[in-house]
């Protein structure tokens, strides 16, 4: 998901070129690689390591005559080329099951893998990977084709290293698939065949399709009236014709971004990832789940685009 607000300042656009000469080789052309996220595992998603890909030049050229508007249309270009994952692991329910060690997975594609990803920030716990619970956590990819199998592991690095995992389920909304991929063995050096990492492949017979998803871009306008901000939980539900509708989507996903947007006279952008409505939006439902000291929230106006087939 990619966040963008008018507070923070606007990048520098950087003149393309093509074709100059520079120490007798020939520089064809300038790759622009937009990003406009956070690396932190504090914000955002929690990733430190993100992959990008390149965008038109036209689009750096359109930057600097529009005054920013661009930035959206990069940051719905580059959502719409990359895949998001929402990846659950259960550790299991045994004696000393958890781990305290560093837990990474890659993903394996019919065209490609997306490197190590660490799994640094879950949703859900405080604590990750602890007997019996379920993490959360999201990967963000470039397109890497159909998922065939995974590699997960650890470190071997802290004072409790050994682990149990029971199994690992990930979750492609823009591919509408959910796929399961059972373990049940043991990551530890002093247990089972001693393997710290393992591959493992899919279920078949667990593996959910539903319609894929499509990224919808979001702007929040919050008025300029006192006391029109919120630190509330707010939420959006779209609907199109013939009774269409998305789940309820938390624009927020943790409560120090709920501090950070929706702040009196402020325009707040969300790129998320929802059901297809189709080509009319009919209408809106937009609210907040209350709670806090500052829960009250005057709103201005919301306007909200999708990105076409054809990358309009």
């Amino acid at each position: 998901r990619l966040l963008t607000s008018r507070k923070a300042p606007r990048e520098q656009p950087v003149a393309p070129f093509s074709y100059s000469q520079k120490r007798g080789h020939v520089l064809r052309s300038l790759y622009y690689f937009p990003c406009q996220r956070w690396l932190a595992v504090e914000e955002d998603d929690g990733q430190i390591v993100r992959e990008l890909v390149p965008v038109d030049e036209a689009f750096v050229k359109k930057d600097s005559e529009n005054d920013g508007q661009s930035l959206a249309t990069l940051g719905l270009e580059q959502k719409a080329k990359s895949t998001t994952y929402t990846v659950k692991v259960k550790t299991g329910d045994k004696k000393n099951a958890g781990t305290d060690a560093n837990v990474f997975i890659t993903l394996y594609g019919s065209k490609d893998d997306t490197g190590i990803v660490s799994l640094k920030a879950s949703k859900i716990n405080k604590n990750k990977f602890e007997r019996g619970k379920v993490d959360e956590f999201t990967v963000e990819s470039v397109d890497i084709g159909d998922l065939k199998k995974i590699k997960i592991g650890h470190d071997n690095k802290g004072n409790s290293t050994g682990w149990f995992l029971e199994w690992v389920e990930i979750d492609a909304p823009s591919l509408g698939q959910c796929l399961k991929f059972p373990c049940g063995r043991w990551l530890d050096k002093s247990e089972d065949d001693g393997a710290i990492e393992r591959i493992i492949f899919p279920a078949e017979l667990q593996t959910t399709e539903y319609i894929p998803f499509v990224p919808y871009e979001i702007t929040v306008y919050t008025s300029d009236i006192f006391g029109a901000g919120t630190d509330a939980d707010v939420f959006i539900v779209l609907y199109g014709s013939d009774g269409i509708c998305t789940q309820q989507k938390s624009l927020c996903l943790n409560k120090r971004e709920q501090r950070m947007y929706f702040e009196r006279n402020s325009v707040n952008q969300f790129i998320v990832e929802l059901e297809d409505v189709g080509d009319i939006i009919e209408k809106i439902r937009i609210g907040h789940k209350g709670g806090g000291l500052n829960s009250g929230w005057h709103l201005d106006r919301v306007a909200i685009r999708r990105l076409l087939p054809n990358g309009k």
